[in-house]
């Protein structure tokens, strides 16, 4: 349940992430006319409209963000899941619908129903929960070959409409209970005042580790239960003073709390690592004031000295309400760093904005004694403050995009053979999933350089990286799936060069073509998948792969193969041949037999094909190409027993 969560946490970040544009746009839009909404300036009305793109759509960006983000593999068939999950109860759950299924007029039904829209960041949290675990439970399911078109990966977001269908069904009865009780739970923290901000900065603060501040934020800064707090702000709709103290607070806090507190980590650490400590520090102290990215600098002592991170977290709670009750705000629409402090200014809705500066070098100080002294006092392993061993010697790593492979080599290496089981990344930390962590050689993972290294427990570690950990998630996922790495990849140049799992052979005597050339447009244009075709000699038909006979047709026309690398192969002998009954066809194999490559499977009345005007392009395709690496494919005369490419499973 736990790595579900910080899953969750880590997916929540991908659409939050594209905040910065909103704020860019919105912030330049205001700087230009700040009081008109871009009515006096066309250039301000074209940003913030395009900042309201995403803002006007935060529902949609969370359901397909969550979706693939909570998907096994990745893949962006989960986010058109996710997309399909969120437009189903777009459409059967918004106010029209509804009093259409309960037949009363639309002034009738319940006001809660006007919420089910592009902006409701629940539903579309909900609707990649639901996308990602269909994606991850149905993208490898086989059916019939006579429906293989819609197996695997095709058939997600047929299942996911339906299951999002059904679940509509209860949002129509449900809905309104869990609006009503999440507005008055946020009714009830806003009615606490400056108190409430203070209980949210505190709670917002200790919740990292797990992920679960993300649902904390929903309810106040969207338009969950109808605080909406960094929507109004921006839209600068709501009580000067009032709007932005669910925000504001964190100023201090990031641009300058935060920062001091690294100082202080600098100063307590011991003389021969101070250069090390200084390094770490003054990068995340930098990302903290300028960006209000947090992460490198939280987890730095988040896990080796949590007394450390509670502190903060009531630091934090502490700012929040002192903030809220002199009632200075400010907003931001992704962290509260210098550059969105700078995009609020302008906004009308802010009130004493530069207070939070004067504020701001206050709780430096604060932050500063305070960290110094909770550090010495508990002797809290802070980093530059722990035992030095000969293994904590720096690798180098080179320069470059070849960086990344190598950093990632090492932490692969580090992890264990054979240990890693999954990959996950949020904003600064890899969040990997391990059989186990006793067998992860820290030490050596620490040499790297990277800034921390934690196990949460048995099976979860998480790896700080910084700000390009994308970059590094990307290459180990490539080692651990046994993909090519992207610096050390090269290109296959010929046939002899694959690596071959399963060599695919001729099916017949004859000339080998490419699909492209085949007479149906079915084939040719590569709907049912890649593979090619061979114009045979004489009826001979022979298995281009060794595996297992999964399927014969009734009509003998065609039948199915799978090898045990699980390349799924048809094997299409002649063009509409369909019509035929069956008749030209003898077959020599039955359904579940195993087959050996080169081995004759059928053969085929060739004049008969041709006397009922059909073709005898005999075609093998394989249907399933994500499960194909390399499929190369030599055109031109062959034997049955001439290998003219070769397939590597991934």
């Amino acid at each position: 349940m736990k790595a579900y969560m910080q899953r969750m946490g880590r997916s929540l970040m991908l659409p939050v992430a594209t905040l910065p544009v909103a704020a860019l746009f919105m912030g330049i839009g205001y700087w230009i006319d700040p009081s008109g909404w871009g009515e006096n300036n066309i250039i301000a009305a074209f940003l913030i409209q395009a900042g309201g793109t995403i803002l006007d759509n935060l529902g949609i960006l969370f359901a397909v963000g969550i979706a693939i983000g909570m998907a096994k593999d990745k893949d962006g068939s989960s986010a058109l899941a996710g997309l399909v999950a969120f437009l189903t109860p777009m459409t059967l759950v918004n106010s029209e619908a509804v009093a259409t299924f309960t037949k009363v007029d639309i002034t009738e039904v319940n006001v809660a129903f006007e919420a089910i829209n592009n902006e409701n960041v629940f539903v579309g949290i909900v609707a990649g929960l639901v996308a990602a675990a269909l994606y991850n439970r149905f993208n490898n399911v086989k059916l019939p070959m006579a429906l293989s078109f819609f197996s695997g990966k095709r058939s997600v977001p047929i299942v996911t409409a339906v299951v999002m269908s059904l679940i509509s069904v209860v949002f129509i009865f449900v809905w309104p209970t869990v609006y009503t009780a999440l507005v008055t739970f946020g009714e009830f923290i806003s009615g606490l005042g400056a108190l409430g901000a203070g209980l949210y900065g505190f709670f917002n603060r200790l919740l990292i580790p797990t992920g679960l501040h993300h649902a904390l934020n929903n309810v106040f800064w969207f338009n969950l239960a109808g605080i909406d707090d960094i929507g109004k702000f921006w839209a600068n709709d709501g009580i000067k003073g009032i709007t932005g103290m669910y925000q504001a607070g964190f100023f201090p806090v990031m641009m300058f709390g935060l920062p001091a507190g690294a100082l202080a980590m600098y100063h307590t650490a011991r003389p021969e690592k101070k250069k090390e400590t200084a390094s770490l520090m003054l990068a995340a102290a930098f990302a903290s004031f300028f960006t209000g990215v947090t992460e490198p600098l939280e987890f730095a002592f988040m896990f080796v000295a949590w007394p450390l991170y509670v502190v903060h977290a009531l630091l934090t709670g502490l700012s929040m309400f002192i903030v809220a009750t002199f009632q200075w705000t400010a907003g931001f629409n992704f962290s509260a760093g210098l550059v969105d402090f700078v995009l609020s200014l302008r906004v009308p809705i802010a009130n004493q904005p530069y207070m939070l500066l004067v504020f701001g070098l206050v709780m430096a100080v604060v932050y500063y004694f305070t960290f110094r002294f909770v550090i010495t006092k508990f002797n809290l392993m802070t980093p530059g403050r722990e035992e030095s061993t000969n293994e904590e010697m720096t690798e180098d790593i080179p320069a470059g995009d070849d960086k990344f492979a190598a950093l990632a080599q090492r932490i692969y290496a580090g992890l264990g053979k054979d240990n890693l089981v999954s990959v996950d990344n949020c904003t600064t930390r890899l969040r990997l999933q391990v059989k186990d962590t006793q067998d992860v050689d820290q030490a050596k993972i620490k040499a790297t350089g990277v800034p921390g290294v934690k196990a949460i427990d048995k099976n979860n570690i998480q790896i700080i990286v910084g700000t390009e950990v994308q970059f590094v998630a990307d290459e180990l996922s490539r080692l651990h799936t046994g993909a090519p790495v992207a610096s050390t990849a090269k290109p296959v140049e010929a046939v002899e060069e694959i690596s071959a799992v399963n060599e695919v052979y001729a099916a017949a005597n004859g000339t080998v073509i490419p699909m492209t050339e085949v007479s149906d447009d079915v084939f040719s244009q590569k709907m049912m998948g890649d593979g090619y075709a061979v114009l045979p000699n004489n009826g001979e038909i022979f298995a281009p792969v060794a595996g297992k006979i999964t399927n014969i047709f009734p009509t003998k026309h065609a039948l199915g193969i799978e090898t045990a690398a699980g390349v799924e192969v048809l094997l299409h002998m002649g063009i509409d041949t369909v019509t035929l009954k069956g008749e030209p066809f003898n077959l020599y194999v039955t359904e579940n037999q195993k087959i050996a490559r080169g081995q004759l499977l059928a053969k085929i009345d060739l004049e008969a094909i041709e006397k009922a005007d059909r073709k005898t392009d005999i075609i093998v395709v394989f249907t399933n190409p994500d499960n194909i690496a390399d499929l190369a494919i030599e055109v031109g005369d062959k034997q049955a027993n001439d290998i003219i490419g070769s397939v590597e499973a991934k």
